[in-house]
């Protein structure tokens, strides 16, 4: 059944991509370690959900990539890499092909954007190099800690407790526990 309430949204998503685009092209900012980790993540999303042809989902995880991108460039001069606005350009021709092919001209290339190769995703771009991890008081949980994945279980500690220096004065420690990238647990009397 034809709704026309949904297409607000979509226009809005179009342009907020289109001015990203245009913002990025002009500024040619370098590629960051996290611009190419949501990149590849994009790829692989996106890809899945097509396969699966779960398409009524695709258009909200370009929606939702796009306010991750944009969320990013406020932290390099308002702008993106130009491989991420590629990729997302490609992906996005299928559905939007008058807007993609516009774009892709706009990047300087010459021939369709439907003759450009999907992307393909790459897992270990994809990865976190942090992870948050809860950080308890006799199994109540008092803050979250961002972690290396591969910090050193001393290192670890020390930062929790750091972190709840205020809550442990004045009580001795009696055991410190710390699954790796899972809690830190500290029993105190």
């Amino acid at each position: 059944e034809w709704d026309d309430r949904g297409i607000d949204g979509v226009s809005k998503f179009l342009k907020r991509f289109w001015n990203l685009a245009l913002d990025s092209i002009e500024k040619d900012v370098p590629a960051t370690k996290e611009m190419i980790k949501v990149r590849h993540k994009l790829v692989y999303d996106i890809t899945q959900r097509l396969e699966s042809f779960s398409l009524n989902t695709v258009i909200s995880k370009f929606m939702e990539y796009n306010n991750k991108l944009i969320e990013l460039s406020k932290n390099a001069d308002g702008a993106v890499d130009k491989e991420t606005i590629e990729t997302m350009t490609i992906l996005l021709a299928p559905f939007v092909p008058h807007v993609a092919e516009e774009i892709w001209e706009k990047l300087g290339h010459e021939d369709s954007v439907f003759h450009a190769q999907w992307p393909e995703h790459d897992e270990e771009a994809m990865k976190d190099d942090e992870v948050e991890v809860p950080v308890q008081i006799n199994g109540k949980t008092r803050a979250t800690l961002s972690i290396g994945k591969d910090d050193a279980k001393e290192d670890v500690l020390a930062k929790a407790k750091e972190t709840i220096a205020d809550k442990l004065e004045g009580k001795n420690i009696i055991k410190e526990i710390y699954v790796p990238k899972k809690i830190i647990n500290i029993v105190q009397k």
